[in-house]
Parts: C-alpha cells; sequence; structure tokens
C-alpha cells in the first residue's frame, strides 16, 4: 500500500458534503508545501501555485457522494488484487490523488512555466467551489485538467446541461365530481406529452456525431403531484433535465417550455443552463467527450482536458479503481506536464 499512501489518506476523509472538507485541505495543503507550491488562496476551495507565468492548471473536486450500508469500510482504502476499494478512489480522490503524485515526481526548475492546482468543494450538489472561483474573477491557465474519471481516456469536450423544475397549480375537488376541480397532474402529463413530441420531432433528429449519444437527450427525472387517490390534484412538481448536444437547442427548448407552461398554468425555474463544448487541443489528433457535466463546463476561457482513473465506478457500491489505472494516470498526469509547461 506504500505506492497508494496519498489515496490511502484522501479516502480517510469523509468529505460527503463537505463534511471534513478543512480537514483534507490542510493535508493537501501542507502536502504540495513541501514539493515548493504557494498558497494562493484557501476558503472551501484551495488554490496552489509554482513557478512563474502558469500555462497549466489542474483541478479536482475533493466532496464524495454518501454511502450506502452495503459499502462496508468506505473510509479505508483496500487492496485486493489489482482493485483499490474506497469511497471516493474513482470519483475523484484517485484523480487527486493522481495530481499530487505527479508534481512530487517534477524538478520544477527545469520546466519553463508555472502551474496551478485548484481543489474545490460542492461538485457533487452544487459546483459550489466552481461558483466561488469564477464570482472571484479566478484566472485560469490557458490548458486545464480535470481529474474526473474516464478510465484514462483523453476527453476534450463535453454535452451541457438544461435543467428544469415545473410547478402546476390546479384546483382541488373531490374525486366524485371532478368537474369542479383542475387537476395539475392531469395539466402536467398534457405539457408532457406535448414536450415529447416537440423534442422528438424538432430536437432528437439533429446529431451531433462528436457524442457517444449523439443527440440530446431528454429525461423526466420526478414527478410528485396529489395529495389523496380520491381527490383532484392541486399541485403538481415535475424535474426534468436536457443533456445537450446543440448549443442551439437551449433556446429553442425554453422556448417551447415557456409556450407549454403558459398553457397549461406552471411556473417554471431553469436549475442549470450549461453550454456543451468541444475543445480543439493542439497537440492532439482525435476527439473524445464525456455525456456528463464536470467543472470543466464553467471554465470556458481555458482548453479543457478530462482525464481521470478508471473503472468508471463513482456513484456504485464499493467504488474502486484498478491499480495499473492509477499508475497510468500518474504517468499520464506527468507527461502532460512536460508536454505543455515546456
Amino acid at each position: 500500500m506504500e505506492d497508494y499512501k496519498i489515496l490511502k489518506k484522501l479516502v480517510s476523509f469523509n468529505t460527503i458534503k463537505d463534511k471534513e472538507n478543512k480537514g483534507i485541505l490542510n493535508y493537501i495543503e501542507d502536502y504540495l508545501i513541501k514539493l515548493g507550491f504557494k498558497t494562493e488562496s484557501k476558503t472551501k476551495n484551495l488554490v496552489m501555485s509554482i513557478g512563474e507565468n502558469p500555462k497549466l492548471g489542474f483541478l479536482g473536486h475533493t466532496d464524495t457522494v454518501e454511502y450506502i450500508e452495503e459499502f462496508k469500510n468506505p473510509f479505508t482504502l483496500i487492496k485486493k488484487e489489482k482493485y483499490l476499494y474506497g469511497l471516493g478512489t474513482c470519483d475523484m480522490k484517485g484523480g487527486i490523488a493522481a495530481i499530487l503524485d505527479a508534481v512530487s515526481k517534477i524538478d520544477f526548475e527545469k520546466i519553463k512555466s508555472g502551474m496551478k492546482l485548484y481543489f474545490t468543494f460542492d461538485e457533487e450538489i452544487g459546483f459550489g467551489g466552481t461558483y466561488e472561483l469564477l464570482e472571484k474573477g479566478e484566472k485560469f491557465p490557458e490548458y486545464m485538467i480535470f481529474g474526473e474519471p474516464t478510465n484514462n481516456e483523453v476527453l476534450t469536450g463535453s454535452k451541457g446541461l438544461l435543467e428544469y423544475e415545473l410547478y402546476f397549480k390546479g384546483k382541488k375537488a373531490h374525486s366524485s365530481n371532478p368537474q369542479k376541480g383542475i387537476s395539475a397532474n392531469l395539466n402536467a402529463v398534457k405539457f408532457l406529452y406535448e414536450l415529447n413530441e416537440f423534442y422528438e420531432k424538432e430536437i432528437k433528429i439533429k446529431k451531433e456525431e462528436s457524442f457517444e449519444i449523439p443527440y440530446t437527450t431528454m429525461n423526466v427525472g420526478l414527478i410528485n403531484g396529489g395529495s389523496a387517490k380520491n381527490s383532484v390534484p392541486a399541485q403538481c412538481n415535475i424535474s426534468i433535465d436536457f443533456r445537450i448536444a446543440n448549443e442551439n437547442h437551449p433556446k429553442l427548448i425554453i422556448n417551447k417550455i415557456e409556450d407549454l407552461a403558459n398553457k397549461y398554468k406552471a411556473e417554471i425555474n431553469i436549475i442549470e443552463n450549461i453550454k456543451p463544448f468541444i475543445d480543439k487541443i493542439d497537440f492532439l489528433n482525435y476527439i473524445k467527450t464525456a455525456n456528463f457535466i464536470t467543472e470543466a463546463s464553467f471554465i470556458q476561457k481555458s482548453k479543457r482536458i478530462i482525464l481521470g482513473v478508471g473503472p468508471v465506478t463513482a456513484h456504485e457500491v464499493n467504488e474502486h479503481i484498478t491499480t495499473n489505472s492509477y499508475k497510468k494516470l500518474v504517468e499520464q498526469y506527468k507527461e502532460l506536464i512536460f508536454k505543455i509547461c515546456n
């Protein structure tokens, strides 16, 4: 386990909903100071730098999702044959450990350009750490690497996200005389039927072959309406998300939802409206992309690379990675540092 002592330490912190955020940041900061890094800022985020004129940055979030009871010893790194088990090993303490491991093997006196490292909070819930950096006007380096799990594949693009909550208002009445009421549930169903018709005919048919799933997707994640089986429901709430493949789609979808909301008496709230992106990296001769959202989607003025460990077991019981993937990632990070900073 000596080869994985950084990851072992990171996993030992309970950072579910940032619970031990201070402890994990103190550990990372102390580790990097010993390598010659200096602290640029420290709130619930940590920003460290080394050298002048940083051309490359790494970013990783320290928080994890919750675990369920079947996950034994979530805060203890356990090695079984070629696998490393522990909460966050994949998403994304494995990536952070590889960043720390890689920079410890670099002679920065032989590197031309400087580097910045970002460690953020609240990625799993609301991207709070990233928003804090943006609100403070952080100037990110030309290249940014995000250590999200990719099974060692280099990804340079991601779908966008358009996420909605909708609130339908009706009028309560007894189900024996439904004409006296207005069914919020029925209005929600009619709304969804028309929205899905629009999606199938106007949105889904437009392909974007750069993505594994080559079109914008639509998902109705939550429906919650009514108070009793023998009452006409006075309220119904639904949540919908679109994973955006085409940058023109959000405007079309927003306009359609506004029209339907007026028709079916719904209040609407846009939770997220994140653009898709595909960055061209001059030293890569191929394009691979992610269908999921990462903090890379928010850092829009840098050339972005998403690269992390595997297999991708994020949010799964007994989350794990392989030893080979971790070791390979450390070498990939070292290679990118030399390629970009020299």
